[in-house]
């Protein structure tokens, strides 16, 4: 990945600490949409600790579409 999108990805991440739910919300909602795998331990502490539930569900569910595109770049690479 590129140095803008790895720069993109910590952007987001950052913003994952913001007090405010909706720009934490929006923050998922890009590190999804970046696949990076750089994203991943970042949303997994959302799920198990942000008091809000729409966020740690929604962060459950960018984590697992983060990881079903690297696994399949990893097979786009490998085969």
């Amino acid at each position: 990945m590129n140095a803008s999108i790895k720069r993109l990805v910590a952007y987001h991440i950052a913003r994952l600490q913001d007090k405010n739910r909706d720009i934490r919300l929006k923050a998922i909602n890009e590190l999804a949409l970046l696949g990076d795998a750089d994203a991943l331990q970042p949303l997994q502490t959302i799920v198990e600790h942000d008091p809000d539930l729409e966020l740690r569900k929604a962060a459950q569910e960018a984590g697992r579409a983060i990881y079903r595109q690297v696994l399949l770049k990893q097979q786009e690479n490998s085969g």
